[in-house]
């Protein structure tokens, strides 16, 4: 992580919240700045055979094997146009790293925490099984997602 985004991240009292922004299927997003290892550009990704569909395959980040997890299937989204290049946020969750494939990564974030919102009733239910709640910003909508329930993949279906 560059050192710009810590010190917007230490700089951040307990009434801010630090966000990386990213895009799924024209959908802005938020996570937790705090728990991304990692942001990654167009990747190789090899298939694992059986694994389940979420699972896009697995990835080498210096050495290291990585999960890729494909939000648009977890999300149960439709697939992106076949010549869309796909950007990674690695996250880490008990000591194993995952790679989050998403369509656009865009900036870190600092929103009010007073401006955060629960999950409206009319939110897609795919979205609001993954999302902690919401920002309304000026002309979108920010759905802040759950990481650790979108690697929870005994879950899925």
């Amino acid at each position: 992580m560059s050192t710009e985004v810590l010190e917007r991240v230490a700089g951040a009292d307990a009434e801010e919240q630090v966000f990386v922004t990213l895009t799924v299927a024209d959908q802005l997003c938020g996570v937790p700045v705090l728990g991304v290892r990692d942001i990654l550009g167009e990747q190789s990704i090899t298939r694992i055979p059986l694994a389940p569909p979420e699972i896009a395959g697995s990835l080498n980040l210096r050495g290291r094997i990585v999960t890729a997890i494909d939000l648009r299937r977890r999300l149960h989204l439709p697939p992106p146009p076949a010549n869309q290049k796909r950007m990674s946020v690695v996250a880490e969750q008990s000591g194993e790293l995952y790679a989050l494939l998403v369509d656009q990564v865009s900036e870190v974030m600092s929103l009010p925490a007073s401006a955060f919102e629960r999950n409206p009733p009319t939110l897609e239910p795919a979205w609001a099984e993954f999302s902690t709640g919401i920002y309304r910003l000026e002309d979108r909508l920010l759905v802040v997602l759950n990481v650790a329930k979108l690697l929870a993949l005994s879950d899925a279906a």
